[in-house]
């Protein structure tokens, strides 16, 4: 599972946290402080994840992982909320896939 930035990770996991009520574009913009369009985007990426299921009529999007991404996803938030900002380092910086992998796994040798 790839973490392409601080955005997406941050709308993966207000959705986690959203549970069965879910969110819609406009609330992850909200939560994030983001313009609408965007959040519809990462929303979009979410779902081609297979993190997000797909919207409802009223176009709420709830979080339903593959049972593989779950569990990566949990480990991962347990992570950020040790080490937001050695994770966000990790997602910004140039050594791509192998730092978010770090990140996931909870590798902290850096």
């Amino acid at each position: 599972m790839a973490v392409p930035s601080v955005p997406y990770l941050e709308a993966m996991l207000l959705l986690r946290g959203a549970g069965a009520d879910g969110l819609d574009a406009g609330a992850l913009a909200a939560g994030l402080y983001i313009d609408a369009e965007a959040a519809s985007a990462l929303l979009e990426q979410l779902r081609e994840a297979g993190v997000a299921g797909a919207a409802a009529a009223d176009g709420t999007i709830r979080y339903a992982p593959r049972e593989e991404v779950a569990a990566l996803v949990d480990r991962l938030a347990r992570v950020y909320a040790d080490n937001l900002i050695g994770v966000s380092m990790l997602i910004h910086s140039t050594s791509g896939q192998r730092a978010r992998e770090d990140a996931i796994s909870g590798r902290q040798d850096y």
